[in-house]
Order: C-alpha cells, then sequence, then structure tokens
C-alpha cells in the first residue's frame, strides 16, 4: 500500500501556511499524529481550510481502493452533530450550524460555514454538516468538526481492492 500523505504551502498577501498531512495517522500506530495550529485566532481560517483540502486531496490521490462515503456523529456536552462526505470530484456544501452568537473567542461565526465551505471545493468533496442540537455555540462548532473528523475517516477507509468506487468506473 502506498503511504498518503502530502505537504503543500499556500502563500498569500496575508498569510503563509504549510500543511503536512498523513490519512493512514490513526492513534496507536507507529504514525504518530502531530497537530500544529497556529493562526493568529482560536480557530482556523479559510486559508487554511484551502491549503488543508488541497493537501486532503493531494494525499488521498486517484479515489481508488476507499470507502468513498463517510457519515459521522459527535456529541459535545448537550451539542450533537452529523456530517456526510461523498469524496466524488464534484465539490459542494451544506452547513446548518444554527450558531446565535457572532463570536466563539475572536472567531467571527460567519467564517464556520466558510470553513467547511472551503475545505470542501479544496479537496473535491460534498460535505453536508448539521448541528442537530445544542444550546452552547461552541459546543455545536466543535461537534460539527469533530462529525466531519469522524466521516472523513470513514470515507478514506481503505477497502483491500483497487476499484473506483463508483458504478461509471470514474470520479
Amino acid at each position: 500500500m502506498s503511504a498518503r500523505q502530502a505537504s503543500i504551502s499556500r502563500k498569500t498577501s496575508e498569510t503563509e501556511i504549510e500543511v503536512s498531512i498523513n490519512l493512514d495517522c490513526t492513534p496507536g500506530s507507529s504514525n504518530a499524529q502531530v497537530i500544529n495550529v497556529n493562526t493568529g485566532i482560536g480557530f482556523l481560517d479559510h486559508d487554511s481550510a484551502i491549503a488543508l483540502g488541497t493537501a486532503f486531496k493531494e494525499a488521498l490521490g486517484e479515489v481508488r481502493g476507499i470507502r468513498r462515503y463517510g457519515t459521522g456523529f459527535a456529541p459535545l456536552d448537550e451539542a450533537l452533530s452529523r456530517a456526510v462526505i461523498d469524496i466524488c470530484s464534484r465539490p459542494y456544501c451544506v452547513t446548518e450550524l444554527g450558531l446565535k452568537r457572532e463570536k466563539i473567542g475572536d472567531l467571527s461565526t460567519e467564517m464556520i460555514p466558510h470553513i467547511f465551505y472551503s475545505f470542501a471545493i479544496a479537496s473535491g468533496a460534498t460535505l453536508h454538516v448539521d448541528v442537530l442540537r445544542g444550546e452552547n455555540d461552541h459546543h455545536r462548532a466543535e461537534s460539527a468538526f469533530k462529525a466531519l473528523a469522524l466521516a472523513i475517516r470513514q470515507a478514506i477507509e481503505r477497502t483491500g481492492g483497487n476499484d473506483v468506487p463508483s458504478t461509471k468506473g470514474v470520479l
């Protein structure tokens, strides 16, 4: 099995981002997971999501031998979120987060759906991310990101074959 990893750099007049990703890094494996995010705010911004989506697409390579579809549910205290992903080369994003506050820490809440959108477009995936319930906007947002992580983990799971996961034979 080939390694599913990539490193990319994205430099704009506002940001300079470097992303390295290993899609086969799992808890307890010999591939230690390292997360280092420093965006200047306590969360992510859309340029980071573009870079992450680009690295994800590059690391995944040709879409073969994976499940393609993934669903994740993640609770955080009173909040519950659902995320569904289709790694299909048809980028689209629908988010229903129901956030009420203007900001979570220093992050404008209007940026959170944009983060999901930017990742979807850059990665070539269709995403649906919904917060099903919850009162605390921080919990709602965090559970949405966790649900997406679980959905991605399921979608990129290797099937053991080398087929394109489509009846058309192409994605």
